[in-house]
């Protein structure tokens, strides 16, 4: 039986302190197997992006276990969550976060230089045509639209071959039709990288092309 990617047992996270303490995830219960496509659904503020840190290794739970691809990611120090995200966890975000004054080719080599991985131009290039931007590998990001400055921030998360993909609201900056289209580069990246996929959306259209919708509300899963 293999290790679930994803093992998250009464998670729990607190911010703040005193009277400004707030309870942001209270008691988050989750299993994500191998190749396994989750959306979570749920409103602004309930704690979507909070969750998708944890499992990222971006925040530490005040609480409870987080493991992730075998590691308790509690226990893990920086350098090792940095390592950890940089071989085996792409993340795409709602803000593409391009270094500007870097090639959409380099934006896709740099996490791969350092995390050590082996011939990163030719993989970054094999994955910058896979989302049809080979044209468009030595343009700036300021150079290029936000449906390919996404699909940039995609070649960049996926060029690794990851086995676990975490995206967060990954169309929120594009247009319905831009969006579309990203989300079936995105679906059709997973699958071909056969990795796992937690995207965080509010977007009932997104959810439904997941093999399994979650939903959060005032930072519990509500199914």
């Amino acid at each position: 039986m293999t290790t679930p990617l994803i093992q998250l047992a009464d998670v729990r996270l607190t911010l703040g302190d005193g009277a400004a303490r707030t309870e942001i995830l209270r008691g988050i219960d989750l299993v994500v197997g191998e190749g396994e496509t989750v959306a979570v659904l749920g409103a602004s503020g309930s704690g979507k992006s909070s969750l998708m840190a944890i499992i990222a290794g971006l925040e530490k739970a005040t609480s409870g276990t987080a493991r992730v691809l075998g590691q308790d990611m509690g226990a893990l120090g920086e350098d090792a969550l940095a390592r950890l995200r940089g071989q085996s966890i792409g993340v795409v975000l709602q803000a593409f976060h391009l270094l500007p004054t870097m090639t959409a080719l380099q934006n896709v080599m740099v996490p791969m230089e350092l995390s050590g991985a082996a011939d990163p131009e030719t993989r970054a290039r094999a994955e910058l045509a896979a989302v049809g931007l080979a044209e468009r590998a030595d343009h700036y990001p300021a150079q290029l639209s936000g449906g390919e400055q996404q699909r940039v921030a995609i070649a960049r998360a996926t060029a690794p071959a990851p086995r676990l993909l975490l995206a967060d609201e990954p169309t929120g900056n594009l247009d319905t039709a831009t969006g579309a289209k990203i989300i079936d580069l995105l679906f059709d990246r997973v699958e071909a990288a056969g990795a796992g996929l937690v995207v965080i959306t509010h977007d009932a259209a997104v959810a439904e092309r997941a093999g399994r919708v979650i939903r959060i509300a005032d930072g519990r899963l509500a199914g």
